[in-house]
C-alpha cells in the first residue's frame, strides 16, 4: 500500500534487514552453483542490491572487501554506458575492465535490472573470480592489460532475455578452463536473477512502490552512523610508511590520515610509482581495501554500503603503483592492495591504538599451477588451478593472530582433496609452521607449509605472485616480527616470490607462508600460554625459550 505519511522507523529497520537476507540469498546462490573451486570452495565473490541512483544499498557478509567494495562503484559505470532510461527487463550487463570493474581481469561483475509490474526498481550486481581468462594467466608478469586475458568492455550478456551466443563463445574460445568459465558466467546471472525475485517478493509484501524513501534512510543513516563515531576521534593528521617486495624492486607505500568533522581522508602521495609489471592497482581496488580498514577499525558494526562509504575519502598520485591507469598491467592487483589495511592500521595506531592489530601476511598466498593432465586422448589435455593458500594475522590487542587465514581478503582455503580431485597436484604436506608467528603478548599468526608435486611425473608451471618475503610483518607495540615467507624447491633451489616459474617433474615444491607480528612485550605473555603453544606445535622450545624466557614444567 502507498505511504504518503513516510515509513515507520521499525518497519525501515525491518526492511533492511530484509535487504540485507536477501543479498545474502543472492551471494549463497552463486557460491552454490559456482563451477570454480575459488568461488564454489573459498567464497571469492560479492553481491549487492543497488538504487536506481547506483548507490549501494547493502552488500552480503558472504565476499571479499576487494570485490565488495569496488563493486559498489561498477554500477554507477554501468548506469553511465546504459542508461535507466534505456533498460529493459531481461536484460543483463557484463564487464571484468579492470578500471570499472574490481581491479583486474579475472573478475567478472554481472548487474541486472530488476522490474516490478513493468517498472524498474532497482538493480542487483555481483561478482566472481574465474580461474583462467586466458593471456599469461592469473600472474604478475604481464607488461601491460592486454597480455592478461580477455577484455570485456561493457556489454550487455542478455538484451530482453537473450543471451548473446557470440559473446559466449568468445568467452569459451579464450580460456583453458572452457567449461568452467562458461559455467561461472551463469552461475553469476542466476545469483542476480534470485535477487530480482526476492526484491519483488519483498516490494509486495511490504507494499512499496519504489525503493526512494527506503534507499534515502538507508544512505542516510549509515553515513550519519560513521560521522558520529568519527566525531569521537581526536582531530588530526596521522602518517605511516610502510615498505613491501615488489616485483623487481622494493615499494613503499605512504599515507597520510586525516580526521575531521565531515569524515576521514586517506592520501598515499609519496607513494612508489607505477610498476611496469602486474602488481599495479586500480584506483577502484585501493578505494576499495582503504575503505575496509577504515571501516574495521573505526565503524565495525555499521552496515557497508553507500552511505558508510561516502563518510571515507581516498586519494593517490596518478601512475603511482595505487593508481595505475589503463593499460597497465594489474593482474596480481591484490598483492599490493590488501596490504592496505596495515597501512591504514599504522595511522590509526597513533589514534585508537587498542583498536587496530598487528601486521600480518596479508596478501593471499594462493597456489597457481598450469600444467598437463593424465586424462585421455578424448579429453583436455590443459589444467590450470588456483588453490587459495594463507599466512598468519597479525595478533590483536587483546587475542592472538589467526593461523593459515586470510585476513583481510576473508576467502576460505582450498580443501587439499578439492584440488587432488581436480588436478594431477599431491599434496605431500600441509601443516601449521612452527616459529613463524611473531612473538608478543599476545602472539601473531603462524604461517604453513606445504610440499606440493605433480603426481603425473610432468613439469608444472607456478604461477607465482608472493609478498612479505624480503619485508615481513611487524609487530606493534613492542611484538615480534613475523617469519617472512619462502618459495623453494626440495632440492634446494630457491624461487622468486613473482613470476612464472616451472617446477620440473618428480620435484616438490616448498612453500612457506609468512606468519603476523606480535603485539605487546613477549616478557608479557602468561607462561601458560606459552606452554599451549609449545605443546601444539607452534612454538619450539628453543624459540619459546629465546623470545619468552619460558621453560619446559615451568
Amino acid at each position: 500500500m502507498a505511504r504518503s505519511n513516510g515509513l515507520d522507523v521499525i518497519e525501515r529497520q525491518v526492511m533492511w534487514n530484509r535487504l540485507i537476507s536477501v543479498v545474502e540469498e543472492q551471494a549463497q546462490t552463486l557460491l552454490r552453483t559456482a563451477f570454480a573451486p575459488i568461488v564454489r570452495e573459498c567464497g571469492d565473490l560479492s553481491a549487492g542490491v543497488f538504487d536506481l541512483k547506483g548507490r549501494m544499498l547493502a552488500q552480503a557478509v558472504t565476499g571479499t572487501p576487494g570485490h565488495v567494495n569496488s563493486m559498489a562503484e561498477s554500477v554507477q559505470h554501468f548506469i553511465r554506458h546504459f542508461p535507466i532510461a534505456e533498460m529493459n527487463e531481461g536484460d543483463i550487463y557484463i564487464t571484468n575492465d579492470p578500471w570499472m570493474g574490481t581491479g583486474h581481469l579475472n573478475d567478472f561483475v554481472l548487474t541486472t535490472p530488476t522490474f516490478r509490474n513493468g517498472r524498474l526498481v532497482g538493480m542487483f550486481s555481483c561478482t566472481s573470480h574465474l580461474t583462467d581468462i586466458g593471456g599469461l594467466g592469473t600472474g604478475p608478469d604481464a607488461t601491460d592489460v592486454h597480455m592478461e586475458g580477455i577484455y570485456i568492455p561493457m556489454l550487455k550478456l542478455a538484451d530482453r532475455g537473450r543471451i548473446d551466443r557470440t559473446l559466449m563463445a568468445m568467452i569459451r574460445r579464450n580460456t583453458r578452463e572452457p567449461i568452467e568459465c562458461e559455467g561461472d558466467v551463469y552461475s553469476l546471472a542466476a545469483c542476480n536473477e534470485v535477487g530480482c525475485v526476492r526484491l519483488v517478493e519483498m516490494m509486495d509484501e511490504f507494499g512499496l512502490e519504489d525503493l526512494g524513501e527506503l534507499a534515502d534512510y538507508i544512505v542516510t543513516s549509515s553515513r550519519r552512523a560513521v560521522l558520529d563515531e568519527v566525531a569521537a576521534l581526536p582531530k588530526g593528521r596521522y602518517h605511516n610508511v610502510m615498505t613491501v617486495d615488489g616485483y623487481d624492486r622494493p615499494i613503499d607505500l605512504v599515507a597520510t590520515l586525516e580526521i575531521a568533522d565531515d569524515g576521514v581522508r586517506v592520501d598515499y602521495d609519496g607513494t612508489s610509482a607505477m610498476s611496469r609489471y602486474g602488481v599495479n592497482v586500480p584506483m577502484a581496488y585501493t578505494k576499495a581495501y582503504t575503505c575496509f580498514g577504515l571501516g574495521c577499525a573505526i565503524v565495525p558494526g555499521v552496515p557497508n554500503n553507500a552511505g558508510s562509504l561516502s563518510a571515507f575519502r581516498v586519494t593517490a598520485p596518478e601512475r603511482s603503483i595505487l593508481n595505475a591507469p589503463y593499460p597497465a598491467a594489474v593482474c596480481a592487483r591484490h598483492l599490493i592492495g590488501q596490504l592496505l589495511p596495515d597501512v591504514v592500521f599504522g595511522c590509526l595506531e597513533q589514534v585508537v591504538p587498542e583498536r587496530v592489530p598487528a601486521e600480518g601476511a596479508s596478501a593471499l598466498w594462493n597456489l597457481t599451477f598450469r600444467g598437463e593432465t593424465d586424462r585421455g586422448a578424448n579429453e583436455r589435455t590443459m589444467f590450470a588451478f588456483t588453490a587459495v593458500t594463507n599466512g598468519g594475522t597479525g595478533a590483536r590487542g587483546v587475542k592472538d593472530g589467526l593461523n593459515g587465514t586470510a585476513y583481510p581478503s576473508g576467502v576460505k582455503g582450498t580443501p587439499v582433496e578439492i584440488v587432488e580431485t581436480m588436478t594431477p597436484v599431491l599434496f605431500h604436506r600441509k601443516e601449521l609452521r612452527t616459529d613463524s608467528a611473531g612473538a608478543g603478548t599476545w602472539r601473531g599468526g603462524a604461517g604453513q607449509i606445504i610440499e606440493v608435486e605433480t603426481a603425473n611425473k610432468t613439469d608444472m608451471d607456478l604461477l607465482a605472485a608472493y609478498e612479505r618475503i624480503d619485508h615481513p610483518a611487524r609487530g606493534r607495540a613492542g611484538g615480534g616480527t613475523g617469519e617472512p615467507g619462502a618459495v623453494y624447491l626440495a632440492s634446494g633451489t630457491r624461487l622468486k616470490g613473482k613470476g612464472t616459474q616451472v617446477i620440473p617433474a618428480g620435484e616438490r615444491l616448498v612453500v612457506h607462508t609468512p606468519g603476523g607480528g606480535g603485539h605487546g612485550p613477549a616478557s608479557a605473555r602468561p607462561p601458560e600460554a606459552v606452554a599451549a603453544d609449545v605443546a601444539d606445535g607452534i612454538v619450539s622450545e628453543a624459540a619459546a625459550g629465546a623470545d619468552y624466557a619460558w621453560q619446559p614444567h615451568s
